[in-house]
Order: structure tokens, then sequence, then C-alpha cells
């Protein structure tokens, strides 16, 4: 029963976080970018602390490490990704963001060799992380007659991949005594402050009275309660019972959910180049984690012995 409940929860993390760039797509035709990021982070912490303050016994931080992380999500992993994020898909698409962002498991395995003591890239990691950004290169597909023409949009997303890969590394080298979803729900808070700063100073419009339309309240629901507050709940749910390497596979499905949702939904679609660098980063991410990934499909292969709690 454990595995078909872990199983509906990557689903779940799957179909969430791959709706999330058409929700996106949709409410950044009436609000603009950072006062929208701010808003999904509004009801995501919200809901978050709340949660914690119920269901954690240690959700209050006390040490440095506590606020430090604290800290770091919100900077890195709220506040920059989210930025970056929202500005970028003012222009591309949901599904070439969610292809971009797919880049984040090579980029997160990159720093963690270069910031974590005895993690090294072995010459096939380093490989596997120059084909990733080669899968990059083919999504973005660089006119040399006009450089900066549906480049920058797309650029952006691949910072904003690059800040959630940095900052989950810096994440692991404290050592936080507060509950992980604690420290989320108030990184979450403080970047949701951060990103409500940078619209004022950026002199973004208010224009929240728009933000009672049908056409910002579903999308900013969705990101909020589904998103947001549900998908970290399972994310962290999942993180608990198996190791971040089987968790972040979920990369590689949000891509497919988000095409097929801005298809029903936006009528758009995907063109050969695009697929083909999807392809080529997922082929990166093979050479990168392919010893995990081995031993993983070992342990979940016919007549292998059934991989422990903590596996």
């Amino acid at each position: 029963m454990s595995r078909y409940r872990d199983a509906a929860l990557f689903v779940f993390l799957a179909v969430a976080w791959g709706g999330s760039f058409v929700a996106i797509e949709v409410g950044l035709d009436s609000l603009p970018p950072l006062l929208f990021a701010a808003l999904r982070y509004d009801v995501g912490a919200a809901i978050l602390v709340v949660y914690a303050a119920v269901a954690r016994d240690r959700w209050l931080p006390r040490t440095r490490d506590d606020y430090l992380a604290v800290l770091v999500v919100g900077v890195f992993l709220i506040t920059a990704a989210n930025g970056f994020l929202f500005v970028g898909q003012q222009y591309t698409t949901g599904g070439v963001a969610a292809i971009l962002y797919s880049l984040n498991p090579v980029l997160t395995t990159g720093f963690a060799r270069s910031l974590l003591p005895g993690d090294r890239l072995s010459p096939l990691g380093l490989l596997g992380l120059v084909v990733g950004l080669g899968g990059v290169a083919l999504v973005v597909r660089p006119d040399p007659a006009n450089l900066l023409a549906g480049v920058t949009g797309k650029l952006l997303v691949v910072a904003s991949a690059t800040s959630v890969a940095l900052g989950s590394v810096l994440l692991r080298r404290l050592r936080p005594t507060t509950d992980s979803t604690a420290t989320t729900a108030w990184g979450m808070l403080v970047g949701a402050i951060l990103m409500h700063g940078a619209s004022l100073a950026g002199g973004e419009p208010p224009r929240l009275a728009e933000a009672l339309g049908p056409q910002v309240v579903v999308p900013l629901a969705y990101l909020g309660v589904v998103a947001t507050a549900g998908a970290y709940a399972a994310y962290f749910g999942l993180l608990e019972r198996h190791s971040p390497v089987q968790v972040n596979l979920v990369s590689y499905l949000v891509p497919m959910v988000t095409a097929v949702v801005g298809w029903v939904l936006l009528g758009e679609s995907l063109t050969p180049a695009t697929i083909v660098g999807f392809l080529v980063i997922l082929t990166g991410f093979a050479l990168v984690k392919r010893e995990a990934l081995v031993a993983f499909a070992g342990r979940y292969s016919v007549g292998a012995t059934p991989p422990t709690r903590n596996e």
C-alpha cells in the first residue's frame, strides 16, 4: 500500500508542478510578474505556516543554521527563482519553460560536486553537464543575427533553475534543527515579502482589482494551494521515504504534463527542436547520475530485494 501511496504522490507532484507553468502563463495576462509571484507565496506561506504549527513539533527557528536555512530558501529558492521564472515566462510558453527548468537536476549535481566536500564530478559526469547545457542551447536556439530576439525569456528561466540548484546545495551545507516543511514555510514568507518589495521598487502597478477576476483567481488559487502548499507537502513526504535522486526524477515528467495541459487549455505545441533539446538534457542527467540510476533500477528490478524505508 505504501508503494501505491508514494506512486500516487509522485504523479500528483508531476501534475501539480506541470500545471503550474500553464497557470503562470495565464495569470501573467492580468498581473505583473513580481506581484503575481508574491501573491502565489502569500497563499502558500499562509497555508504551510499554519500546517507546520499544527502538525510539526520543531516549527519555529531557533539556531543560527535555522535562520540561515530560512534565508537561503527565501532568497534563492523563492525570490530569485520565482522572480526570474515569472518575468521570463512573459516571453516564452509554459511548455518551453518547463523543459528548460528540467535542467535543474543537472545543475544541482554540478553545484554539489563543486561546493560540498568530497563531491567531485568524473570525466563522464563533466560530459553530462556539457550535454545538458547543449540541450538548453537546442531549446533556446539563439539567432546570431539577432542574439536577444526570443532568447531573453528563456535565459531568465535557466537563471531561475540555476538559483534553485544553487540554493538547494547551499541548504545542504547547513544543519537546521527546524522541520524541513517549517523551514520552507518561513522561507516562503520571507520570499513573498522580498518579492512584494521588488514589485514596488520596480514600479509595477498594484492592479489588485484585477486579482478579483477569475482570470487571476483561478491560476493563483491553483499555484498557491495545489502547486505550492500541496506539492511541497507531497515533495517533503516523499523525501522522508526515498532518496533525492528518485524524487527529483519528477523533473522529467513535469514538461510532459505542461505540454499536455498547454495543448488542451491554450492550444500550444512544442517544436521538434524543443523536444530533441529536452531529450538531450535528459541524456546529460543520465550521464551525471548514471551510478545512482543503475542502483535505483537494480533495487526495483524483478526479483530484487524490496528497498528499505530510507532508500
